[in-house]
């Protein structure tokens, strides 16, 4: 490139040079230079035209090749039709990439939904016009809040921390669909919305909860009766022959424990079909973890384990006193269960300034790791031994769960092996009253 300018110039000082001459030899040295300086800035304009009309007619579908010229215009022509095929390259290729994608989620079930940093609708596949309605070009740029216009839906779009759970919302435009809602958030305040149609999930779920609900309940009438006659036949065991004994005592034993899995069985499905009650009470923690304490100290007295307690009086919370009951019962419980004969159970309640906490810690055996993230799921089961030695039903972690997220909470689990297991419970500061 900078040979061709120096090549350039050279051209230039000779063709001035020659003009020199010329008008020497002419005798009119100004005349010449001002005629030979007018034309050579007239072959630039022209030049500059043509530079002009390519480039508007560049714009064109199919434009056309640059114009013929040499030295530094030929360079000029050259080098911008170089760029505008290599752009006219990248623009093709970025257009069959966006077609591609459009074709793809043309062809999905869920809809995806790109959102701009305004909250307007910037483009949508047909997926999302068939299961929330929206229309080209009537909804173009509109606010998704406008459109979608169920509180729960707006809280959850304002509300970025709350993306990394779905939401579940019935459909604007079919009232027996069910929907799940998760957004991302991507580039310069835009969004991505996933929406999928999980009716047929939805159904299977609510057959699954039925049918546990109504099983659990037509079981509980017969269990208990076959339970009251074998307590009633071990009552009178002195005039048993010795060889039902043992038999008996066995069948007690595990009609009491299946007794115990549909109790928890209804107390789960009550929960999940249950819509948390509006009449709460006010419920003074320490007074309710001192109960709690001393039904559990009872239940395993013959363990001689050491209970410990550290709760102010002054915290209060607003709840239902029996679902908070069963749940921090079921921790202790299960805390005394699995923890050795004299160990240390302790139980604490602390107030935040954003949460109130409940802590149930003890010195176990603990808990592995891998463990951890499956604790609340029902009938899982660490050690399947030592549960069925603890007559455990698998089911109360899962009521903890579900209790506290009826409050607004939720439960962490920290255990290590060898070194004890800590539950808590994450209560918001909201659900604490002053007195």
């Amino acid at each position: 490139m900078l040979s061709d300018w120096h090549t350039a110039l050279k051209r230039l000082a000779l063709l001035f040079l020659m003009l020199l001459l010329v008008g020497w030899w002419l005798n009119a040295p100004t005349l010449t230079l001002l005629i030979g300086t007018l034309g050579y800035l007239g072959y630039h304009l022209w030049q500059l035209r043509r530079l002009y009309n390519w480039l508007r007619d560049s714009e064109r579908d199919e434009p056309p090749p640059p114009p013929e010229s040499r030295g530094v215009w030929g360079n000029v022509f050259d080098g911008m039709y170089l760029l505008q095929r290599r752009k006219r390259e990248a623009l093709q290729h970025l257009r069959s990439i966006i077609y591609k994608a459009q074709e793809s989620t043309a062809a999905l079930e869920i809809a995806v939904v790109m959102i701009n940093n305004k909250g307007g609708l910037q483009w949508w596949n047909p997926a999302a016009s068939r299961l929330l309605g929206f229309q080209h070009p009537r909804d173009d740029n509109q606010p998704v809040i406008n459109l979608l216009r169920e509180p729960l839906f707006i809280e959850y779009f304002n509300t970025p921390e709350s993306y990394s759970t779905p939401l579940k919302l019935g459909s604007p435009v079919n009232e027996s669909a069910t929907l799940e809602f998760q957004i991302t958030s991507f580039g310069e305040g835009e969004r991505l919305m996933l929406v999928r149609d999980i009716s047929q999930l939805h159904r299977l779920e609510m057959m699954r909860k039925d049918f546990v609900a109504n099983v659990s309940h037509e079981l509980r009438t017969p269990i208990t009766v076959i339970t009251g006659y074998l307590e009633t036949m071990l009552d009178d065991r002195d005039s048993m022959p010795t060889r039902w004994v043992k038999p008996i005592e066995q069948m007690a034993q595990q009609s009491l424990r299946m007794e115990n899995l549909i109790r928890d069985l209804l107390t789960l499905s009550q929960l999940e079909t249950r819509s948390a009650s509006k009449q709460q009470s006010t419920i003074q923690l320490s007074s309710l973890l001192q109960d709690i304490q001393r039904d559990a100290q009872q239940m395993f007295q013959s363990k001689e384990q050491e209970f410990t307690l550290h709760c102010d009086d002054t915290i209060y919370l607003k709840g239902n006193l029996n679902e908070l009951y069963s749940a921090i019962s079921n921790l202790l419980i299960n805390a005394a269960k699995y923890t050795q004969p004299q160990g240390s159970i302790q139980l604490a309640a602390e107030r935040h300034e954003d949460e109130v906490t409940v802590t149930i810690s003890d010195n176990n055996p603990g808990i592995a790791s891998h463990h951890l993230p499956r604790l609340t799921e029902r009938f899982y089961r660490v050690d399947e031994s030592r549960s069925t030695g603890t007559g455990g039903t698998g089911l109360g972690l899962a009521i903890v769960k579900h209790v506290l997220a009826r409050h607004g909470g939720r439960l962490e689990v920290r255990s290590e092996l060898d070194r004890g297991s800590q539950f808590i419970c994450h209560i918001p500061a909201e659900r604490g009253v002053s007195e």
